[in-house]
């Protein structure tokens, strides 16, 4: 499995660096969210069980042609009291890297998500006790604060919060189409999308591409977001409500707002044209194909 674990280190490299740059610059992801942020998911993914299996495959070459034959080598070993000897000081280093950056990543995704979890309930209990009903739309909560604020909190329990200060600039249908956009977030649940690709840049945030990777993504749920809403309101008064609407959302927050403000709204007005049927077919076989290569090159001998 020496060849195996080669490939596979390169295919978790590749994902991992030139291909999440390439796919971060890449324009054409603008024109379908949805499908371009399932090739992600692919990526991201695929880029994890590479890395992984590369270590896992290499540690278990003595013992097997291919993954289950090595692990029931290796479970016959352990059950009868001793430690294969195929496997020497390199190998048994190369299960421990695999497992090492296994633990890692598990380890920060579940730190993340504890920490998030835990400021949002926090940031839930505050808006419960200082924030007012706004009576338009269900569930929306209004703080009293001069300066214009839109954001949900995601959740079992999740909140729809404008400040005052939106109030005061926009009308009626123009704070409904700010809420619309976030309606779509809670929805479809963004941040669970996001937050792999959060912890896949925290364990290991010297890899340019997995940054890139993060803000990808980011940017690709609000155009989602954008999308929605714009189905749902007059992309004139989205548009103009986007761009009232400004200031900083807690950190806790999924917040509307992003540093590509001006090209979200340039792209609300003028929306570009939708990838043909058949190119989104292709990238969703891509993204298939991406996920079953490590797959199937640690079943295949």
């Amino acid at each position: 499995m020496e060849l195996t674990a080669l490939g596979l280190l390169l295919l978790g490299v590749a994902l991992a660096e030139p291909v999440s740059r390439a796919l971060a610059r890449a324009q054409w992801p603008g024109r379908d969210p949805v499908v371009a942020l399932v090739l992600w998911q692919a990526v991201g993914f695929a880029g994890g069980i590479s890395l992984f299996g590369a270590g896992l495959a290499y540690g278990l070459a003595p013992l097997g042609d291919t993954l289950p034959v090595a692990f029931a080598r290796l479970a016959s070993s352990v059950s009868g009291g001793w430690f294969p000897v195929q496997l020497d000081v390199l190998h048994v280093v190369a299960l421990l890297a695999a497992f090492g950056l296994l633990s890692r990543l598990l380890s920060v995704l579940a730190v993340t998500t504890f920490r998030t979890v835990r400021a949002r309930r926090r940031h839930r209990d505050l808006l419960d006790v200082l924030a007012t009903p706004w009576p338009h739309v269900a569930g929306t909560r209004v703080l009293d604060h001069p300066m214009p604020v839109a954001y949900c909190l995601p959740g079992r329990r999740p909140r729809l919060v404008v400040s005052a200060g939106v109030l005061d600039a926009l009308d009626t249908p123009g704070v409904i189409a700010v809420l619309a956009h976030e309606r779509a977030h809670l929805r479809e649940r963004h941040d669970l999308v996001v937050l792999p690709f959060v912890a896949w840049g925290a364990t290991a945030p010297f890899v340019r591409g997995m940054i890139c990777a993060q803000v990808a993504v980011a940017q690709l749920i609000e155009m989602r977001a954008d999308d929605v809403a714009r189905k749902l309101c007059d992309p004139t008064e989205l548009a103009t409500a986007l761009k009232a609407v400004g200031g900083s959302a807690p950190a806790a927050a999924l917040t509307s707002f992003s540093e590509a403000l001006d090209a979200r709204i340039d792209r609300v007005t003028s929306p570009p044209e939708p990838l043909p049927v058949t190119t989104r077919w292709v990238v969703r076989t891509l993204a298939a194909a991406i996920v079953a290569a490590p797959v199937v090159l640690l079943a295949v001998p």
